[in-house]
């Protein structure tokens, strides 16, 4: 920092020069042929990555017309949502469609201000808030072109805004790698609980007999069909239940306590799994979402909708639970899996699956190891994302200290 403060020191003791954007680039007022992009060079705000993040390959490229031609040092912003800081600084020519804007420095303020400087003024969290400010829409916010070229950027010696790049392209670096090495180390964890999950609930037919162990899930337990409820049933307290959309998004491998809730009156109307019953996802959008499996271990009852199966069954329901997300589970279960726009299984389906059922002692120990490992990824799980965003306002303390100047009067 002392570099960068020392050259302002020289080169503009009495503060830095700020203009509007407007006065030192424009958007781009060059055409290019459809024909004449493709993947790599066509630039659609689906394909601006959030958070600054540049680009990727686009999957859609448009064949006729004409479109905004960009070139290497235009900077290209997301303008539908600014809050998902959508911008790239171009190194390729091609063409963006109209929901994305490609600002262009003027030729006469190259000498003064370089396209790295500018990218990260525009990159700064105070200019998407800014841009933000002057959006229009509620559902789908669209920045303001007139306004954005009002945004106020200072100007400092091209030596000062080298210096900064050279700076803030460092901290990038770091950010990068250390995030890379984050999400490193818990895909590392998650293979090796996913190893260990698979082998404590793995079992191969020479092992054992059917008579010390194989069975099939309609052998240990029974399969019975949740009953409907819609959406007006739902009130803010009453009757838990559990949705089949809700295992997807919402419950893990267990619950003592629900989500959602249903009105009293409907009480006699409803099936309810009991303590240790599975709850177990019947419908769903893709052979993977099917079958997955939710331990009730709440004390009350709960109300279970007819697109789940309460699989009620003497079995440690933790154990039970487990087993439904094993690579072998869900290898037998797409042999009972049908339909085309949702993937149904029926309880006859399910009942067919094969398990090995160990003596309960067996079935506590494995449980009581699963839950160590779990505990071991959950707890990476959420200290990753808090560790991520430590590293991320560090870096964006120092972006905004090196990118703020007092303004010249």
């Amino acid at each position: 920092m002392s570099c960068i403060d020392d050259l302002i020191a020289k080169h503009c003791p009495n503060g830095v020069e700020h203009q509007e954007l407007g006065e030192l680039a424009s958007y781009s007022d060059t055409r290019i042929s459809a024909s004449s992009v493709d993947e790599e060079s066509f630039v659609g705000v689906d394909n601006l990555l959030p958070n600054q993040a540049g680009r990727t390959a686009s999957t859609y490229v448009p064949t006729a017309g004409n479109l905004t031609e960009y070139r290497p040092g235009d900077i290209l912003i997301g303008n539908i949502r600014p809050y998902l800081k959508k911008i790239w600084l171009a190194t390729n020519t091609g063409g963006c469609n109209g929901d994305v804007l490609a600002l262009r420095i003027a030729e006469v303020c190259r000498s003064k201000l370089t396209p790295n400087f500018l990218y990260r003024i525009l990159s700064s969290d105070a200019f998407f808030a800014f841009n933000m400010q002057h959006a229009k829409g509620a559902k789908m916010p669209r920045g303001s072109k007139a306004m954005i070229l009002k945004y106020r950027v200072p100007t400092p010696p091209v030596e000062v805004q080298q210096e900064i790049v050279k700076v803030l392209d460092v901290f990038t670096k770091i950010e990068l790698e250390l995030t890379a090495e984050l999400q490193s180390e818990l895909a590392a964890r998650k293979l090796q609980y996913k190893y260990y999950h698979d082998k404590l609930l793995t079992f191969k037919d020479g092992l054992a007999s059917a008579s010390e162990g194989w069975t099939t899930l309609s052998e240990v337990g029974t399969f019975v069909r949740g009953r409907r409820f819609t959406n007006k049933d739902f009130v803010e307290s009453g009757v838990g239940c559990i949705h089949y959309g809700e295992i997807y998004t919402h419950y893990g491998l267990c619950a003592s306590e629900t989500k959602s809730f249903l009105r009293p009156e409907l009480a006699a109307t409803l099936r309810m799994a009991k303590n240790g019953d599975l709850v177990i996802a019947g419908t769903g959008e893709s052979v993977e979402d099917i079958g997955k499996a939710v331990a009730w271990l709440g004390d009350d009852g709960v109300a279970v909708h007819d697109d789940c199966y309460i699989f009620t069954h003497s079995l440690n329901p933790k154990y039970m639970a487990y087993f439904f997300q094993t690579s072998d589970f869900n290898e037998q279960k797409v042999k009972f899996a049908a339909g085309a726009k949702m993937i149904r299984v029926s309880s006859e389906g399910l009942g067919k699956i094969r398990i090995y059922v160990p003596p309960f002692e067996e079935q506590e120990r494995v449980v009581s190891i699963l839950d160590k490992l779990a505990a071991l990824v959950n707890e990476l799980s959420s200290c990753l994302p808090v560790e991520i965003q430590a590293r991320r306002q560090q870096y964006e303390y120092y972006r905004n200290r090196l990118l703020t100047f007092r303004e010249a009067l």
